[in-house]
Parts: C-alpha cells; structure tokens; sequence
C-alpha cells in the first residue's frame, strides 16, 4: 500500500456531499439529553447511527439501563486479531435557540465561509461521524479494518452518563478489548492534531449559609447583623488565595509526574486564550489544566440582583465546582471541603453536591499503546502529535480504565474555540477533512498494536 495511502482516501471521504449530508441529518436530531419530549428524537438519532454501523457488518445490540439507550455494536475479522473499543455520544446540550449568531437555527447544519455550525457538530455528533468515515475509508481501501472494532454508544452523556458504569460492569465481556480508542474534546488547539490520555475529575459543591426568615433594613440593622453574602463571599475566598491557587490540599494531587511534566513542556493550552500568572504557583499553564486542579465558582446568589433593595439579604447561595487532577485523592472531597471551611470559621454554611460527577483517571504517557499511535500519526503528518496527560474537562474515561481495565487514548476532533455548550457552535470544515483523514490513518495502523501490555 502506498504512504498515507488511507490519509488521503480518509481526506476525500470527508470532501464528499455524503459526509456533509449525513451531518446535517445528525443534526437536524434534537437530541437535548435535558428536553422532557427528547426520547422520539433521541430513539431517531440513535437508530440512524446504528443503521450506518449495521451497513459495515457490526453486529449491533440494544441495550437499556436507568431509562437511557446504549449500543453495542460488533465487527469481528479474527479471534487472532486485537480488539478495539471506541465510544460515542449522541446527545446534547440544549440548543438554546434565539442566541445564535446571524439568526441561525441550532438544528440546522449551516456554512459560513470555512466553518460548519450546528449543535452537536463538535460534541459529539461530528466527532462520531468523522470516526465513522475513517472507518469506512479503511475497510473501502484495504477490504477489512485488520482489527476487530466494538463500538459503544450512549445518549446521556451530557447529564452525567446515567447507567453508562453498570452497562460497562455488566457487559465487561463483550466490551473486552486491548484498548480504548475514542474522540471527544478539543485538541490543544486547531492545528494541533492531539491525543489525550485520561481526564480531570469533576464535582459540583452547593453551599448554602440561610440566616433568618426574611431581609432586614440595610440602615437599620446594617453594621451589627450578620450578612450572609458578606460571610459567603469570605468561604469563597477562603478555597482559593488572590491569584485562583487552592487552598485546600487534599483536592490536589500533591505532585506532578516527571512524564507528564516533560509530556507538558512548553505547550500552550486552551488555545492561548489563558491568564498567564492565575492558578497554582511554579507550574505552567499546561501543568495547571492538564495536570493540576482547580476550584471555580459558577454561581454566587442573594438577594435581588436584577432590583438590589436596601436590605440585608437571609441568605446566600454559591456552586463551586472542582476539576480535579488524576492522582489527587477522591473519597473524601466533601469531607476535605467541610473540614476546610471549619477551620475559617465557616460551620454555618451547609454542602451539597450537586449535578453529574466524573472520577479522574488517566494512562500512562509512555504506555506501548500510546507510543505505537504517537508514532502513527507522526508518520501521517510529518511531526508528531501533541499528547497531553489528561484532558482539562472531564468525561467517563474512568469507567474505560479502571472498569474494563483498558488503556485509554483519546483522539479529538475539536479546537478550544469551537463554542461547544454554547451558541455558536462550529468547525472548521478544514479540521473535519483533516481528522477524517488522521484517524483513517491512525486505524489502519491498529492492528499492529501491542498488546497483552500492562494498563
């Protein structure tokens, strides 16, 4: 076979009318995970999906758990061959129609110039469209994939993957592989071709200091009445010092690897779009979001903020949320912050926790599997790909790696700018050609992989 012979083929699947077809058709699927009336669309979407596998020769199975579909579809090619295991979600957040630029419906794919809106097109309808593609491309090229493929996908990723651990437990058979291989998440950056290898942990904390029944007169009472908002913006303040660094020890990992610092060395993260000297001192940016954890506040709520009275506000309400680093010790995260605010002075003040919550977890940078497709894709493109340790954001990568044991590479086909979760959500139809092409190479270097190795 000539040199990047299935990049070049992935390339021209990517450029043909089907591929923009089929994504508007994905699109067009109001998959909101949240939508009340979503299960018809939902049902749809993921029957579309499921045809075009069955189309390749997957033997795909239906599987329910807590109310919400999975997938698990097979193509076998050799007992003797490896297995690999990929996954793909396809819901997503709401559309949030009206706040798209130029008037433009979320459920339609549209071009403008060189990028491709619509919702879903970057998470993760698109990036499980451009896996598909180089799928076909490989086995329209070679007749077979060389390997055997499990795919396995969900429609609730985007409410936390409810039933997504005990499908994974109880299907630990047929999900038996050498490695996971998937795409989600931004590259470092556009044109930056990038694997990550594990995730940030996440977890919502809600803290509540409710006071009294009612407002009391600002002039009256002012000065000799404790203020909620004033006590919780100090708990606030208490998580992290002046500069965004924790202050809470056990909600980091302690220390950063010699791997995964020299995996991270001068690499800009986020796209550059970073405050430089923010977060915890004596690491860089990327050591900060790909390795470190970090602390947010995503809300903070008392009294009336669109019609501020003279009152004393009862009560105060702020959501706090933790990315945390793999390696950080996360048993007692809620104990750690309790214990935490006790010692300021702050046991008033009630925790909750709160939304969907991700356990971090990673594979080791210098694991055979990723080095073997390290060196597969600097072969496609003449330098080698960004690897960083985990991704910033946080995904099930925990279920694939300590459930089924597998070593986990990640491969996405976003950029920091994509505006996913948000109006405006794009891709350049550049980087879709591009990633169409990098992953058909990528698979048809697989079944060359190592395996029976250490996860």
């Amino acid at each position: 076979m000539a040199e990047n012979e299935l990049l070049y083929a992935g390339e021209a699947a990517a450029r043909a009318p089907a591929f923009r077809d089929r994504m508007a058709q994905l699109i067009g699927f109001r998959t909101d995970a949240q939508a009340k009336d979503a299960a018809p669309q939902i049902e749809a979407c993921l029957s579309c999906m499921t045809d075009w596998l069955s189309a390749l020769d997957f033997d795909v199975a239906r599987v329910d758990k807590n109310g919400r579909p999975f997938v698990i579809a097979k193509r076998v090619e050799g007992a003797d061959l490896p297995t690999i295991l990929t996954y793909s979600h396809g819901d997503v957040v709401p559309g949030m129609a009206g706040r798209w630029s130029e008037d433009r419906d979320p459920w339609i794919l549209t071009e403008a110039g060189p990028l491709w809106y619509g919702r879903g097109i970057a998470d993760n309808k698109g990036q499980f469209l451009v896996n598909l593609t180089a799928v076909e491309a490989v086995i329209a090229t070679r007749g077979a994939l060389g390997f055997n493929l499990t795919w396995l996908i969900e429609m609730g990723e985007e409410i936390g993957s409810p039933g997504l651990a005990e499908i994974c437990a109880e299907h630990q058979e047929r999900l038996r592989a050498d490695v996971l291989l998937a795409s989600d998440g931004p590259r470092l950056a556009a044109d930056q071709p990038t694997l990550f290898l594990g995730a940030r942990g996440g977890m919502t904390f809600r803290l509540d200091l409710d006071l009294r029944a009612a407002g009391r007169h600002s002039g009256n009472f002012g000065g000799a009445l404790r203020n909620p908002a004033l006590e919780m913006a100090h708990a606030l303040a208490a998580i992290t010092d002046r500069s965004g660094a924790l202050q809470i020890p056990g909600w980091t990992p302690g220390d950063i690897s010699a791997p995964t610092r020299a995996a991270l060395e001068g690499l800009t993260p986020a796209g550059g779009a970073i405050d430089p000297d923010w977060g915890a001192p004596g690491l860089s940016p990327a050591e900060r979001i790909h390795a470190w954890s970090s602390a947010e506040i995503l809300a903070f709520h008392a009294g009336d903020p669109p019609v501020p009275v003279n009152a004393i506000p009862p009560r105060a309400t702020a959501w706090v949320q933790l990315r945390y680093a793999p390696g950080t010790p996360d048993d007692d995260l809620e104990m750690e912050l309790r214990a935490h605010l006790d010692r300021h002075g702050f046991g008033d003040i009630t925790i909750t926790t709160e939304g969907p919550r991700f356990r971090a977890s990673q594979t080791p940078v210098d694991h055979p599997a990723v080095t073997h497709a390290a060196a597969s894709l600097t072969r496609a493109m003449g330098r080698a790909p960004v690897i960083l340790p985990a991704l910033g954001g946080s995904l099930p990568n925990d279920i694939f790696r300590d459930t089924l044991g597998l070593p986990t590479i990640w491969m996405p086909h976003s950029y920091p700018g994509c505006s996913q979760h948000a109006p405006d959500e794009h891709l350049p139809a550049a980087l879709l050609v591009e990633a169409v092409g990098l992953m058909a190479h990528l698979l048809g270097d697989m079944g060359d992989m190592p395996r029976g190795t250490d996860t």
